[in-house]
């Protein structure tokens, strides 16, 4: 999604994790190559695959804080860097593009030697939240969980993205998003107003972007993702 004057896409921030990464992979995509942030503890029973925001070139404080958590919880966690970003572009491709760029990345990841384990739970940030939602079926994922979802571009709310956030949902895959109370891209109750449970929405402090090291943020996500296995 190429963002217009009425709808800028906060960048992520230049971060990382601080742990140390098992492997940093470049897979092979019909839009150039991705990349891959492998953080995988010993005996890690489950893997979270996350995709980042529509701008910058970074990784968001709650995307980073997530991936700590749950590595310490015994996951493998993923961080995929989509092909513009390793062209050095500013701003995401169209939505088609970034699903087939995703989508060879995730199941490269599962497969052959040094595959990630199962259950499979996609997510993201933003744009990397709609990606998840849309892709969510055909990776066969076991769950989907969604940071900061982009329900409308901000004083839009009649330009609805409610039909990818329930992508999941219709197939029956467990969705969880975790919505800044401020977010101008829909607020927790307006995001709760599409779904069929108000408890698959958790209200956390911010709007869009939710900080450097947002615990209620880790505290909703983790929450969901153990309740899993």
């Amino acid at each position: 999604m190429v963002p217009t004057p009425r709808e800028a896409v906060p960048p992520d921030r230049g971060r990382r994790p601080t742990l140390k990464p098992t492997r940093v992979v470049e897979i092979a995509t019909p839009h150039g190559p991705g990349r891959a942030t492998v953080y995988r503890p010993r005996g890690a029973h489950a893997t979270l695959v996350l995709g980042h925001g529509a701008g910058g070139q970074g990784w968001a404080g709650d995307l980073v804080a997530v991936t700590e958590a749950m590595t310490r919880a015994g996951w493998a966690v993923a961080l995929v860097d989509q092909p513009w970003r390793l062209k050095g572009l500013k701003v995401a491709s169209r939505p088609p593009t970034l699903d087939e760029a995703w989508i060879p990345i995730v199941r490269r990841l599962r497969t052959g030697r040094g595959g990630l384990p199962g259950p499979l739970v996609v997510g993201g940030r933003s744009a990397g939240a709609r990606v998840a939602c849309r892709t969510a079926d055909e990776l066969a994922a076991a769950a989907v969980l969604c940071l900061a979802f982009p329900l409308h571009p901000p004083g839009r709310p009649a330009v609805s993205r409610a039909d990818e956030l329930l992508r999941p949902v219709e197939a029956r895959i467990p969705l969880h998003v975790v919505q800044g109370e401020r977010d101008p891209f829909g607020s927790p109750a307006q995001v709760r107003e599409h779904l069929p449970n108000p408890a698959m929405v958790s209200a956390v402090q911010g709007a869009h972007s939710f900080g450097p090291g947002p615990l209620d943020v880790v505290r909703a996500a983790s929450s969901f993702l153990l309740s899993l296995t």
